[in-house]
């Protein structure tokens, strides 16, 4: 093949001249070592989808004025009308082989390995950020690209993507690892090219290939039957059985013991803020008056200018109300009269009006007040400041689903910005405002308890929340801390005889808590907060398993039947990422697995010279698509682009050989990552048929409670009406359930109260909805009681 000419046209192109650049960071700037190319051992660029690019050079030395490269200078290599092939450093030690003694004197071969920018990136561990919450993936990449290195990259060529509920960079990791992660997450792909970074979806370019033309002949095909139709997908743990345990305190004992290990989760600080300074990766400050400053361990406010919203400390995550979150608003020392609002959650603007709990400050006289803000109005109770106190404040939020987003899961069919996923939950919450008042004057008063001024459910609370530290008017106060925390999701509370349950404030003993819960599993409380005789105490939690799914596609299924063979293609897939939080998220990443489950695979290699390539195409790179019609093998599909070769044959005529590997999906996943921990595959796990995702189980029922208590009986409310054509099935353990099965029951009951006999000072019951049809509710609610006699 005549590299000179135009595959096209037949005629000999004029040459643009490819051009190897380096700048040896000397201060001479870009220098051509184009002359100095060892021309036995010509270029060779290698790409990668979502890894850095890697260009091999060999150089000679061509007189005493050579100069080897430095490990870190910067390396252009294209052609002399800007076109670049490649841009980035040298990453590795060059290696010198001394070739003999020539006309100037000795003569040396320099080969060496130079990566793209990421390599830049990569000297710099990404720092420890609070995890990334609600976000475009592509805004994920900007922020860690800008916190490594700020204004270093061109960053318009990255979008957005599709909504991420929340990731966290892994501690020690690089840029690439991130940028890696996120392009899974959004089926997208990353690209640093001429100190600029884009992220966009896979196949934004295509590149078509057909064998019967010319640009055909070197194209090889392998075809593969990785046809799957039944396939169960296992995720993390996961929050499954309500669990409510129900104790009476005797005056003396401190321990109670739970029913179940509570579900908890990972990362469980988010937050721990000393205020050395305002730290830019956690903080948005918004200042217009400059009376905002941070150092010496305090966070000080001196002003503001009377406008709501105006003057803010905000943080730049979203916060995700689920679970159990606290957050502890600091030791707040108030140097007189303050406006504003402190430790504001707001739906959508930082206003008094959208501010969804917060603690509003208002002067009074020489002191202020400082009253419970909930949906934009007061409620609650107040306390008064006074001079040289001390206040931590402290919001609790109890929501009743852990988990407020669902996961998205791509695949061809639901490319980026079509992810599948489940309906994001709606969740009520109960909301706890507290202060503990400390006057340095009585120590006492260090561990004393917090005086709780709100306390009550909110309904249908948003997912997602900003949270402003600081919405200042007009403050005076200086802040020493700041903490937020993912508390164990159980929500404690208890009623003494005569008086209404109220929160108990689960914590340590300094930050006002009157009772921690362990992992033996219990609920401890501490001495000074003992429980009274006859008190009762409830814990409402959620237990937790393995996150788990099986789907099936019965159309799948019938075709591939024939004689002994009942035509299911089965395969059980641990999913790493996009990580599956639930059960429902497994579900619906085996829908997008299925997707891409076709009875064929395809993956080839198509090798071309660079002036040939198809189309308007002037060069090819990993995550493009190619469009292939091989008729001669029965091959009509698109697949995306993972590897691209480059080897330079003339630099001259700019003649380059391209060696591009592609493959689809049911070849090789794009969309996830899988592990190897299928130990904990279920063999009798309900499998549910593609069509009827998000019909198989009925509600759960989360509200179901013992209402009341004898020595014979319990009555018991499950919160809702049961099925017209079902009812609430109850047994004494949680195994067992369906209509055909009596081996564990304790009854059937269509009704939403009713009664169950008690033998025992200590009994569980296990409740789930079910109808006519079989179906029943996905997750156990557990009733356990232990209660004298």
């Amino acid at each position: 093949m005549d590299a000179s000419l135009d595959r096209r046209t037949g005629i000999k192109r004029e040459s643009d001249n490819m051009k190897l650049m380096i700048d040896n960071l000397d201060g001479k700037g870009l220098q051509d070592y184009t002359a100095a190319i060892d021309m036995s051992q010509l270029p060779q660029l290698r790409r990668k989808l979502n890894v850095r690019t890697e260009l091999e050079l060999s150089l000679v030395s061509s007189g005493e004025d050579f100069v080897v490269p430095a490990r870190g200078a910067r390396v252009r290599f294209g052609r002399s009308n800007g076109k670049e092939m490649f841009y980035g450093q040298v990453s590795s030690d060059v290696k010198h082989e001394y070739l003999g003694f020539g006309e100037k004197g000795p003569v040396y071969r320099y080969t060496f390995v130079a990566f793209s920018d990421e390599a830049s990136l990569d000297q710099k561990p990404v720092p420890a950020l609070p995890p990334f919450v609600n976000r475009g993936a592509g805004e994920a990449l900007q922020w860690v690209t800008d916190t490594l290195l700020p204004n270093a990259f061109d960053t318009s060529g990255i979008q957005a993507g599709d909504n991420v509920p929340w990731y966290a960079c892994r501690s020690g990791s690089r840029w690439s690892d991130v940028a890696a992660d996120l392009s899974i997450l959004a089926r997208a792909n990353y690209r640093l090219e001429n100190e600029a970074i884009s992220f966009s979806p896979l196949g934004s370019s295509v590149l078509a290939i057909d064998e019967s033309t010319e640009n055909g002949a070197s194209l090889s095909l392998q075809r593969g039957d990785h046809s799957l139709n039944d396939i169960t997908v296992l995720g993390r743990i996961e929050p499954s059985m309500y669990v409510k345990d129900y104790f009476v305190g005797d005056g003396f004992s401190l321990k109670f013991y739970l029913s179940q290990v509570p579900f908890t989760r990972s990362s469980r600080t988010l937050v721990d803020e000393e205020f050395s300074g305002l730290d830019a990766t956690r903080w948005v400050v918004n200042d217009p008056l400059s009376v905002v400053g941070a150092s010496g361990g305090k966070l000080t406010v001196t002003g503001g200018n009377g406008v709501d919203g105006a003057t803010r400390i905000e943080f730049h995550e979203s916060m995700e109300l689920g679970g159990a979150l606290v957050l502890q608003h600091g030791d707040v020392e108030f140097g007189g009269p303050s406006s504003g609002i402190l430790g504001g959650l707001y739906s959508e603007e930082i206003s008094a009006s959208g501010c969804l709990a917060g603690f509003l400050v208002t002067p009074i006289g020489s002191s202020s007040q400082i009253q419970p803000l909930i949906n934009g109005r007061v409620s609650g109770t107040d306390i008064f400041t006074q001079s040289g106190h001390h206040y931590v404040l402290t919001t609790r939020i109890y929501a009743s689903e852990v988990y407020r987003a669902a996961q998205r899961f791509h695949s061809i069919a639901h490319p980026w910005g079509a992810g599948r996923g489940a309906a994001d939950p709606t969740a009520d919450a109960r909301i706890v405002l507290e202060i503990h008042d400390m006057n340095p004057a009585d120590p006492a008063t260090v561990v004393g308890t917090s005086t709780v001024l709100y306390d009550d459910i909110v309904s249908n609370v948003p997912g997602f929340c900003r949270y402003s530290l600081v919405n200042a008017m007009d403050m005076q106060c200086s802040i020493a801390f700041t903490r937020i925390t993912q508390a164990m999701d159980a929500l404690v509370r208890s009623c003494a005889s005569g008086q209404i349950f109220r929160t108990r404030l689960t914590g340590s003993l300094a930050d006002g808590g009157e009772c921690r819960l362990t992992e033996e599993p219990s609920l401890y409380f501490y001495p000074s907060n003992v429980p009274d005789p006859n008190e009762l105490i409830h814990v409402s939690y959620r237990s937790r398993s393995r996150a788990r799914a099986r789907v099936m596609d019965p159309v799948s299924i019938v075709a591939h039947r024939h004689g002994s063979d009942d035509g299911v293609r089965g395969a059980v897939r641990q999913v790493l990422l996009p990580s599956p939080r639930t059960s429902a998220d497994c579900e619906h990443a085996a829908l997008a697995l299925l997707d891409d489950a076709t009875s064929n695979s395809w993956q080839g290699r198509y090798q071309i010279w660079n002036s040939a390539l198809p189309g308007d195409a002037e060069d090819v790179f990993p995550g493009d698509a190619v469009q292939v019609n091989a008729e001669s093998q029965g091959a009509n599909f698109e697949a995306i682009v993972r590897e691209v070769q480059i080897r330079v044959r003339d630099l001259e005529e700019e003649a380059a050989a391209y060696t591009i590997r592609f493959a689809d999906e049911a070849a090789e996943p794009l969309s996830f990552v899988f592990g190897n921990d299928l130990g904990a595959a279920p063999q009798d796990l309900i499998a549910s048929e593609k069509s009827s995702i998000g019909q198989t189980f009925l509600p759960s029922l989360p509200f179901a409670e013992i209402t009341k208590v004898s020595s014979t009986a319990v009555t018991v409310d499950v919160g809702t009406d049961p099925q017209a054509d079902g009812g609430i099935e109850v047994r004494r353990t949680d195994a067992g359930w369906g209509l055909t099965n009596d081996r564990n029951l304790i009854g059937r009951f269509e009704s939403r109260s009713f009664s169950v006999d008690r033998f025992a000072r200590t009994q569980d019951w296990y409740l789930r909805q079910y109808d006519a049809a079989g179906r029943y509710s996905r997750y156990s609610t557990a009733l356990h009681l232990d209660y004298p006699l």
